[in-house]
């Protein structure tokens, strides 16, 4: 797919023998692409992304794959902890969570590209459905990009990330913060074993609320509370199931 150039001073070296292995999908979370784009090339903020999607659809690149951009921060992915030295960086211009929802909804024409460019990627660094990574998965505790509104099983229909339609929501058992036992033990162990990085202490403690969100954001978006309900369990298992995890 061809992006227009748009070079960003903002990167380094991947470490050696380092390459892609993850995909992580950002929203800018300012008011215009343009505003963005200043951003993630201002060498006083050290921030940047391979990769933006403009609203009407247009793609730039900021820094070539090969090299390092600076987009994922501190962020934890299936052991890994360094995001940057193994990812690619895609930031989707979009104000975000601002007024509290969704400002407005991703164009067609922006997530059209996004998903050409995705399954370019894809097939160029053989990136695995389970390595298609929200911000939020990564930093669960920091970042909620790009959102419970964005179109994740659309991608997946396309052949981006791992997706599975999620379970109704319906009354009945909830781990809550706070809660300790067998019960969050195995809630910890599967996330951790999706790829989440969570310590498994069998206490329901504010990173497995945060995990748990960022769960929810990405595959149970109808109700992002950080409460581990019937519906985000079973989403859970089904995923995993899924994914030959379990």
């Amino acid at each position: 797919m061809i992006a227009t150039p748009f070079a960003s001073p903002n990167h380094g070296e991947r470490k050696r023998g380092r390459t892609p292995n993850s995909l992580i999908l950002h929203y800018t979370g300012v008011p215009t692409g343009e505003a963005a784009i200043e951003l993630l090339c201002d060498p006083v903020m050290q921030v940047s992304a391979h990769y933006v999607v403009m609203p009407d659809g247009a793609l730039l690149q900021l820094v070539p794959e090969t090299r390092r951009a600076w987009h994922a921060g501190r962020g934890v992915w299936d052991g890994e902890t360094d995001m940057n030295d193994v990812s690619i960086g895609i930031e989707i211009a979009h104000q975000g969570h601002k007024n509290g929802a969704a400002a407005y909804p991703y164009p067609a024409e922006q997530i059209a590209t996004v998903i050409a460019l995705s399954q370019d990627i894809i097939a160029r660094w053989k990136i695995a459905p389970h390595r298609v990574l929200a911000h939020s998965d990564i930093a669960p505790d920091r970042k909620i990009d790009p959102g419970e509104f964005f179109p994740w099983p659309q991608l997946a229909k396309a052949g981006v990330g791992h997706f599975v339609a999620p379970f109704p929501i319906t009354d009945g058992p909830r781990l809550e913060p706070c809660a300790e036992g067998a019960e969050v033990e195995e809630l910890q162990a599967m996330l951790a074993h999706y790829g989440y990085g969570l310590e498994v202490s069998a206490r329901y403690d504010a990173r497995t609320q945060a995990v748990v969100r960022a769960f929810q954001r990405h595959f149970r978006p109808a109700l992002v509370d950080g409460v581990a309900d019937a519906s985000t369990v079973a989403t859970l298992r089904k995923l995993l199931a899924a994914r030959g995890g379990g």
